[in-house]
């Protein structure tokens, strides 16, 4: 698996490398303790030390790996990493749902439905990339709706992580096929229902259900380290 091309436009050389390292420690083609070395890197990519430097600081703050002298340990990425990246995720769209029910959601519920679309025919085409993307989407478009500068900044910080391991977990869902698809959709549109409810409550089961399903699609689609 690699990296899709069409995520990386407008992306720096630095953060293509990145992106795509990041991609092979969380999906296990590199391993923990295994050393990346920046001229391997480098001859790998075509490139000078700079921008593998540049991709090798970002992976380092995401908590990958460590930077060393002798080169970059990597530290993977567990299971238990990624459960707690899904605790964050559920507190930040727990509490910005909420948020959403005291104010007009008529644009984002446009938006949203606009989004579910576009997984469908992601599904009618077999395209698991753009359907991982509009997922993305999906949840990008409730965050930035509550317009909370600091729920923002908590969400930048794990995007890329987030956005690699639902790479993966839809490739996973793809295998099992239409049916399964169609379900994870209807879990999207729970979502939009439970936003149009305006009733805090009954959002918050929404919430709850839909990641307590997510968290065990993420057993069966990563590695366990």
């Amino acid at each position: 698996m690699h990296y899709p091309k069409q995520w990386l436009q407008g992306a720096s050389l630095g953060e293509s490398i990145a992106c795509e390292l990041r991609l092979q420690i969380i999906n296990g083609s590199i391993k923990p303790g295994e050393i990346i070395s920046e001229n391997r890197v480098a001859a790998d990519f075509g490139t000078s030390r700079s921008p593998v430097r540049e991709a090798l600081k970002t992976l380092s703050n995401e908590g990958l790996i460590r930077l060393e002298r002798m080169g970059a340990v990597v530290l993977g990425l567990s299971l238990i990493d990624v459960e707690e990246l899904y605790d964050v995720r559920y507190l930040i769209e727990s509490f910005v749902q909420q948020r959403l029910a005291i104010v007009n959601t008529d644009g984002l519920i446009l938006t949203l439905l606009q989004v579910i679309d576009k997984m469908e025919l992601a599904v009618k085409y077999n395209d698991a990339v753009e359907f991982a993307y509009q997922d993305l989407s999906f949840h990008e478009a409730i965050i930035a709706a509550a317009e909370h500068k600091r729920i923002m900044h908590l969400w930048t910080s794990i995007r890329l992580i987030v956005k690699t391991v639902m790479l993966m977990t839809t490739e996973e869902v793809f295998s099992e096929g239409e049916a399964k698809l169609f379900t994870v959709i209807e879990k999207h549109r729970t979502i939009v229902r439970g936003l149009q409810s305006k009733d805090t409550h009954t959002i918050q089961q929404v919430v709850s259900a839909y990641f307590a399903d997510s968290n065990r699609t993420l057993h069966v689609s990563l590695p366990h380290s």
